[in-house]
């Protein structure tokens, strides 16, 4: 179980870090602020899978939700409309993950 759990949280961290830079640039952030979705990915995406995994009855859209609320509140002085940011770059993520699951 933990080796299973260290797998997840080392892959979703990876390829959620990967995807949301590449959003965070796109949606115009540079310099240190891309510093900033760095750390409020490294705050969140584990808390998520680790309650993902440990308990996968647990509503995704609640977990994702409060993830969302969560870096909102993170950016909401640094980047622009961050409660957006926060929704689109997370909307993101989990969708390319629902597919790259599927493949």
């Amino acid at each position: 179980m933990a080796e299973m759990l260290l797998y997840s949280l080392a892959v979703s961290l990876s390829l959620t870090l990967t995807i949301e830079l590449i959003f965070a640039l796109v949606w115009g952030i540079r310099g240190r602020k891309l510093w900033l979705v760095v750390g409020m990915n490294i705050l969140t995406n584990p808390a998520a899978v680790t309650i993902h995994v440990l308990f996968p009855a647990f509503p995704v859209l609640i977990l994702e939700a409060a993830v969302v609320a969560a870096e909102g509140f993170c950016a909401r002085s640094d980047i622009r409309r961050p409660w957006l940011f926060a929704l689109l770059a997370n909307t993101l993520s989990y969708c390319i993950g629902l597919l790259l699951q599927a493949i």
